[in-house]
């Protein structure tokens, strides 16, 4: 028996779903769509930062700052990740990250924008964004945790190792007036890294949180 199915769009109104000539129904990802709509943002540090060899407390090595107006977009993070520039032989690194909840204050707000290095997965330009990425921030301890797995790094300390990768896939959102920083904790302060982050800057309108 034929049949029609319907959906919610994003105003709440009813629209037809539609399938292919051979009524395949195709399902596409919201990365995909994000990046097609222009929403995809990169941003990375040029200068390496030694690891940490104890738990990130007040310090980290880059922050991402959603510094949207309240009802502004919101920051769904991608994947975040580190290349390690100098390594010790043999020695491991991993990624930890902090979220900041919304209201930031003093210390906790990066006060620099010093990240050039910044792109777009769709071709777009990378402009348009107030997000504020910044290396070496004071920030507050709201809590780090280890994300992903660890990651040696079995070179001679003379050239460049790999980096590491953390698919987050939108688990961790910055929403308007909130924060998220990395850091590396790794077996030596020989290890140096450059960080950064890949995420979608969605319209409150298209995905609320809370």
């Amino acid at each position: 028996m034929p049949s029609k199915v319907k959906v919610l769009n994003e105003a709440g109104t009813e629209v037809d779903v539609h399938g292919s000539a051979g009524g395949m129904v195709h399902v596409v990802d919201y990365a995909r769509i994000w990046t097609a709509k222009g929403y995809g943002k990169l941003a990375m540090a040029t200068g390496a930062i030694a690891a940490l060899i104890v738990r990130p407390s007040t310090t980290s090595h880059l922050t991402l700052y959603n510094a949207e107006s309240g009802g502004g977009k919101h920051y769904f993070i991608e994947r975040v990740f580190a290349h390690a520039l100098v390594t010790d032989p043999t020695e491991i690194g991993s990624i930890w990250l902090c979220s900041h909840p919304v209201g930031l204050q003093g210390t906790g707000i990066p006060t620099g924008n010093d990240i050039t290095v910044r792109n777009s997965p769709s071709g777009k330009a990378a402009g348009s964004s107030v997000s504020v990425v910044d290396t070496a921030e004071g920030v507050a301890a709201d809590g780090w945790f280890p994300w992903g797995e660890q990651e040696f790094t079995p070179l001679d300390g003379t050239v460049p190792g790999g980096a590491i990768v953390v698919n987050i896939r939108g688990r961790i959102v910055v929403p308007p007036g909130a924060a998220l920083s990395i850091a590396v904790v790794a077996s030596t302060t020989v290890n140096d890294y450059t960080c950064g982050f890949h995420w979608f800057e969605v319209p409150e309108s298209e995905f609320a949180v809370g």
